[in-house]
């Protein structure tokens, strides 16, 4: 396995409707991933089934329902490349993400793990060059190096009716640690917003899960001084 060899971890979950581009546009990476593991959130649809008809790299493993955080651990956990990266089964890269966040990584040794920018677009839309532009701390814009995400630990669930804020409880865990994470400039991910999903609207149940992230941060802080 090569010094920058990469898998990339895909949770997912009745996402029929939206995987086989997503993994497309890892296939379609100009610098090609080793592993793509796809963590079956026990769908109910043919969200599996999409997958493992790929074979080659694109590997499924199947769960019981236990949400995204879950699903992320366990794909993290299949990880032997030195490095990782996630995408939303509803998200979609931009060709050369890759390439460009492990050209990053490699210039700079001691950055732990890159983000990106990314574009959203509404699903069923054929414009995706004119959405809104944000810095992201998704799984879909995260490129790490396996040690990094080994000291970080698991993937928690922080509440919440969509259970949002997984990721930014993880990465905050990982600046606790003294892990450094840095965003690039350029936009290298497309964010799908559909009705429902965790990139759409505001529902004050589901962003819950933002306040307990901030608290869970607050609490550690406090346990460490004392």
């Amino acid at each position: 396995m090569s010094d920058n060899a990469y898998a990339v971890v895909i949770p997912a979950y009745n996402a029929a409707r939206t995987l086989d581009e997503a993994i497309r546009s890892v296939l379609a990476q100009t610098v090609a991933a080793s592993d793509i593991l796809v963590v079956d959130d026990g769908s109910t649809d043919d969200t599996a089934d999409i997958a493992a008809r790929y074979g080659g790299t694109v590997r499924v493993i199947r769960q019981g329902n236990a949400g995204a955080a879950a699903a992320t651990t366990v794909g993290l956990r299949n990880v032997s490349a030195p490095f990782v990266a996630g995408l939303d089964a509803d998200d979609i890269w931009l060709p050369e993400k890759a390439e460009r966040q492990l050209e990053r990584l490699a210039h700079g040794p001691h950055v732990d793990g890159l983000f990106c920018r990314v574009r959203r677009f509404q699903h069923g839309s054929d414009d995706r060059s004119s959405g809104a532009v944000s810095d992201c701390l998704s799984r879909t814009a995260m490129m790490l190096r396996t040690s990094a995400v080994a000291a970080i630990g698991p993937v928690n669930d922080p509440g919440g009716a969509r259970g949002r804020g997984e990721m930014i409880d993880w990465v905050q865990r990982g600046r606790e640690l003294g892990l450094i994470f840095d965003t690039l400039p350029e936009v290298l991910g497309l964010r799908r917003i559909i009705p429902g999903s965790l990139s759409y609207g505001y529902d004050p149940m589901a962003d819950r899960g933002y306040l307990d992230v901030v608290r869970a941060s607050l609490e550690r802080r406090r346990a460490r001084s004392t």
